[in-house]
């Protein structure tokens, strides 16, 4: 291949695989001048400075197929959202307020829900079917006993995957059933930045033996609806668009607007009450939001 990309950045300096090498690289001047900064995801030319070494020097950034800001990441083309079935017990809303973001980065989605093992008090067959019918994949998976392990690590196979979902759900124990001995750093990346220059922890990439890159982060680390306009949030609940018919006006919100075919749909059961009650949730939050915003 004629290009990198960098699984890391910290302190001015650029982790890039090249080569199946890793390169240390700091950026050509004309990137600051431009106003332009490199960053992790980025596919990038490089020029070897020291082949021993393994230096180089970023000389082009290839544009940029998505750039997500919590985490800072660039080209990122999928997002698995991780919720367990019990300990704890998912958060719809939580879900919900995810897969807007996701949806908003434009980004595949797939959903997971996690430690099937523990599976007395969750519906599980409900929230597959709602969220299946709007075109979200949904998996089911134990890391523990290995159940969802082979097709999850398909949909992660020669993709760029951001995983997000609250605190101990078990994301990192998925990612070493699909990659016997992940570690939150590359062992190659790793041993440069002990040469004593960097120690801030800042996202990277993970590569796979599948063939993906995993994005080592919490991911979507702030659930802040503060980007959502909320004229623009009915655009990110897939159901709302797949109806054959459109509603009489065509900034309807779906609230209580004559002629609305979203609401009809409810009524009818073609769109989830649950999912209709998380986008009018959400709704409010970012009104909330803005009113302050305005007071500020």
């Amino acid at each position: 291949m004629d290009y990198g990309i960098i699984f890391k950045g910290i302190g001015g300096f650029y982790y890039v695989k090249f080569n199946d090498s890793i390169y240390e690289c700091k950026a050509r001047g004309k990137f600051k001048n431009q106003k332009v900064t490199p960053l992790v995801g980025d596919y990038v030319r490089i020029s070897i400075l020291d082949e021993e070494n393994k230096l180089g020097m970023i000389e082009e950034i290839y544009e940029r197929k998505t750039e997500l800001l919590r985490p800072t990441v660039a080209n990122v083309n999928q997002a698995i959202i991780v919720f367990s079935i019990k300990n704890p017990l998912p958060n719809m809303i939580l879900l919900d307020k995810m897969l807007v973001l996701a949806e908003q980065s434009g980004l595949s989605i797939i959903i997971c829900f996690n430690k099937a093992d523990l599976d007395v008090d969750f519906d599980y067959e409900k929230y597959e079917a709602i969220y299946h019918r709007i075109g979200y994949p949904v998996l089911k998976t134990c890391a523990l006993e290995g159940e969802g392990i082979d097709e999850l690590s398909l949909h992660l196979k020669d993709k760029i995957t951001v995983f997000s979902g609250p605190s101990g759900v078990g994301k990192s124990s998925l990612l070493n059933a699909v990659h016997e001995g992940f570690t939150l750093q590359t062992g190659e990346i790793s041993a440069k930045i002990k040469r004593g220059k960097h120690t801030t922890r800042h996202s990277e990439l993970m590569a796979l033996k599948n063939g993906g890159i995993v994005v080592d982060t919490p991911g979507f680390t702030s659930l802040s609806m503060h980007e959502v306009e909320p004229e623009d949030l009915k655009e990110y609940f897939p159901e709302f668009r797949m109806q054959e018919e459109p509603c009489r006006f065509d900034n309807c919100m779906h609230l209580n607007e004559p002629g609305c075919t979203v609401k009809e749909a409810v009524e009818k059961d073609l769109i989830s009450k649950d999912r209709y009650e998380a986008y009018l949730y959400i709704l409010n939050e970012i009104n909330e939001l803005k009113r302050r915003q305005k007071k500020w």
